[in-house]
């Protein structure tokens, strides 16, 4: 009878210590990019253009959400800011702005190694409304110090694609 008490005492243990991993165990921890990133713009192939590239982004990651707040220099020299707060499960982002909208998904590689941010923006400049859709794959090098941004971006001007490394602050 002991032993068949004994059995039933691993059992439950074993199913308890099985119950207590995260879920997130089994298919692997996802990467953090949350810090201060500044371009690193010797390491980076920035295509056609200079303007769409942020020359500093800051990210949070909490949970199921990500925000990102780009910092670029606009044709006038000045600094411009912009932040987006997404969510992380792959459902639809819409953001409605006063220049357009703009609809993002995300989505997380089977390893958890890097984050893909798809996004599609309508927005109207003088009367006509343009549409611009982007893909960027976000992976991090170097022990968690650089930030990797594969960009490309397709609108009917044309197609670009830029390689962005960002360094940690």
């Amino acid at each position: 009878m002991k032993q068949g008490r004994f059995f039933q005492v691993l059992s439950l243990s074993m199913i308890c210590a099985l119950l207590a991993i995260p879920s997130n165990s089994f298919a692997g921890d996802k990467v953090d990019f949350t810090g201060e990133w500044v371009l690193n713009e010797d390491k980076s192939d920035l295509g056609e253009g200079r303007a769409f590239a942020a020359f500093k982004i800051a990210v949070k990651q909490e949970g199921n959400t990500i925000t990102i707040e780009r910092t670029r220099t606009g044709r006038d020299g000045e600094e411009r800011t912009n932040s987006e707060t997404l969510t992380l499960d792959g459902k639809e982002n819409i953001d409605e702005g006063e220049r357009g909208s703009s609809t993002s998904v995300l989505s997380w590689s089977e390893d958890g190694n890097s984050l893909t941010i798809k996004s599609k923006r309508e927005f109207n400049r003088q009367g006509e409304t343009f549409e611009m859709n982007s893909t960027q794959v976000w992976t991090l090098a170097e022990d968690g110090k650089v930030l990797k941004i594969q960009s490309d971006i397709s609108s009917s001007r044309g197609e670009r694609s830029a390689s962005l490394v960002y360094d940690k602050k």
